[in-house]
């Protein structure tokens, strides 16, 4: 069955009881048992829900992994992800990860005695050479939030797998549609269900699919246990996103390829971050490893000043937090998705006071085109 068909049927049946062709929103906190101790395979809504399942098993498949297991947040799982392990241990991360990510593992896990070595990812011997004794995870983000950063999942896995380590990879940038990490040797994935897969930013969820059914059994137990779960109205949400998936990455990757091509001949724009275009310097694993590029963009404008005039001049982009919707979305994210990384490892990193970043969304390309022109015009 390939991906189109696979996300419209994937552990979406019709409905019993009615014939429904969509998943019904189960929305119950309990369910009736037959007897002491017989029931339908459902107790409480906490530990199992039928719409969240479904969206459980649909995740499963796109991503090639034995289960899913959904959660309230992308933070949400990643926390949860986490709680795998034990103090002591220690995990290697990509050092441009989503500022979110970084303030989870800095400022909270640290304090339950892990350990956590920030690499250059895209580097497989940094990220050897970061590999202690004590190492449990790699924990990766491809393309990196926000500038894009590649890295080789099957040679981190090779890394990985001499170890013994667990290899988990963000792919909320990506979405399974344009690149699955467990096909390339990982263990884990992470999503923000808020983003690509929902595609319409009106739902906040988080994912994790795996290939070992002993750690998904891990990570049930723990989503049961700490009670992070995904609501049956956000699960709804983005069981009814992933059914045009397909067709709006599609879209995001014409118009990103489109809007990427602009930018890197703007006078104005001194850097453009996009792994798709040749003069990223990752552009070839980029190829390999994807099957497309995406919509996520990031642009440097040289100054605080500049990348002030450029958000607050945009009529078709919207200025917010967030992407993957079918709307674009530009943002700063030195001082917003960022802002809980230190100054001078943003520095380090390339998120300057002068980059903005774009998830260019599916509107008519050339009008996305030209609202950017008019408001690099004004610099």
């Amino acid at each position: 069955m390939r991906f189109d068909t696979k996300a419209i049927h994937a552990g979406q049946p019709p409905d019993p009881t009615t014939g429904s062709v969509t998943v019904p929103i189960y929305q119950t906190s309990t369910y009736v048992q037959d007897a002491l101790g017989v029931h339908k395979g459902y107790e409480y809504a906490r530990t199992k829900n039928p719409t969240r399942s479904a969206l459980e098993a649909n995740l499963a498949a796109l991503e090639s992994g034995t289960a899913g297991i959904a959660f309230a947040s992308g933070l949400a799982a990643i926390t949860t992800l986490a709680m795998t392990l034990e103090s002591g241990d220690h995990v290697v991360v990509s050092d441009n990860t989503y500022g979110g990510t970084f303030r989870l593992f800095d400022k909270v896990m640290r304090k339950f005695g892990l350990e956590f070595t920030y690499v250059d990812a895209s580097n497989p011997d940094a990220t050897r050479a970061a590999v202690r004794s004590t190492t449990k995870m790699i924990f990766l983000e491809t393309p990196t939030n926000p500038v894009m950063t590649i890295a080789d999942i099957g040679a981190t896995a090779e890394i990985a797998r001499e170890r013994g380590i667990v290899v988990a990879v963000d792919n909320t940038f990506m979405s399974p549609y344009f690149q699955r990490p467990i096909e390339l040797g990982a263990d884990v994935v992470v999503h923000s269900t808020t983003k690509y897969l929902n595609g319409h930013s009106d739902g906040v969820g988080g994912a994790i699919v795996v290939k070992d059914a002993g750690l998904a059994e891990r990570l049930y137990f723990l989503q049961n246990a700490a009670g992070a779960i995904l609501s049956p109205l956000d699960a709804w949400l983005v069981l009814r996103g992933i059914k045009t998936l397909g067709v709006r990455m599609r879209q995001h990757d014409a118009s990103g390829r489109r809007v990427a091509s602009f930018l890197s001949e703007h006078p104005r724009v001194e850097k453009v971050y996009y792994p798709g275009l040749a003069s990223h310097p990752q552009h070839e694993l980029a190829r390999r490893q994807m099957s497309g590029f995406g919509g996520m963009i990031a642009f440097e404008t040289g100054s605080l000043e500049n990348a002030r005039t450029v958000l607050e001049n945009v009529r078709v982009c919207a200025l917010a937090e967030s992407l993957g919707g079918v709307e674009s979305l530009i943002c700063h994210p030195a001082s917003m998705t960022h802002a809980s990384v230190p100054d001078a490892e943003r520095t380090r990193l390339g998120i300057t006071d002068g980059l903005v970043r774009v998830s260019v969304g599916i509107e008519d390309t050339e009008d996305l085109v030209e609202d950017l022109e008019q408001a690099l015009g004004r610099l």
